[in-house]
């Protein structure tokens, strides 16, 4: 039976396929499963979803503005030992303070449950085995791309909407040219079951790749 007919009889799209065929040979390559992502979004949240990693960090279905990211970047032991408190806010989503960071829980139903969720990943956060994420959105400049690039982390990603000869960690991500910023790479492409962050080969890299 070809695959055509195959997935015709299964009832299952061929962009499905092709994503759950992809993502088999990324987690074949993923030989690091209990790293610890630091991600300004939720971009890498999803890209341990791929690999079936376990969060071993709080930084999951939520984001911070660049300005608030970079602070918790340059002391997270401190930010770590602070109380998150409830900011009543007409966004749709929960929202936290966590000392003077603003954290926005765009993927939880209430704030009960992102708090809950937080520390417990919050917990288990190895800082050995660390691996740091950010986008060049949310009011990200160009000082804090400068800034991020001086953190003092072994492995560490911006992913930037043109390309930075100055910028040593930036990843840059065609087809946002024109904007101001990063556009929205979790999109993807149904024809080809691949999504726009996929371009940066993160399966490997989890792995203390270069």
């Amino acid at each position: 039976m070809n695959i055509a007919k195959w997935l015709k009889k299964a009832k299952k799209p061929l962009h499905l396929w092709c994503r759950g065929r992809y993502l088999r040979g990324q987690r074949a390559q993923f030989h690091n499963p209990t790293l610890s992502v630091f991600s300004s979004n939720c971009v890498g949240g999803c890209m341990l979803h791929d690999l079936k990693a376990r969060f071993n960090s709080p930084f999951v279905n939520l984001f911070l503005n660049a300005e608030d990211y970079l602070k918790f970047l340059a002391d997270p032991h401190h930010y770590s030992g602070l109380e998150l408190q409830e900011i009543p806010a007409d966004t749709g989503y929960p929202v936290g303070r966590w000392g003077d960071l603003t954290v926005h829980f765009v993927h939880y139903p209430d704030f009960a449950t992102a708090a809950d969720t937080f520390r417990r990943r919050l917990a288990r956060v190895d800082y050995d085995n660390l691996f740091v994420i950010f986008s060049e959105r949310d009011g990200c400049t160009y000082e804090d791309l400068q800034t991020f690039d001086a953190l003092p982390y072994a492995h560490k990603v911006v992913f930037t909407h043109r390309p930075y000869e100055g910028i040593a960690s930036a990843f840059y991500i065609e087809g946002f040219e024109q904007a101001d910023c990063l556009g929205d790479i979790l999109k993807w492409d149904k024809k080809t079951g691949r999504k726009i962050y996929d371009r940066f080969p993160f399966a490997t890299w989890f792995n203390g790749e270069k």
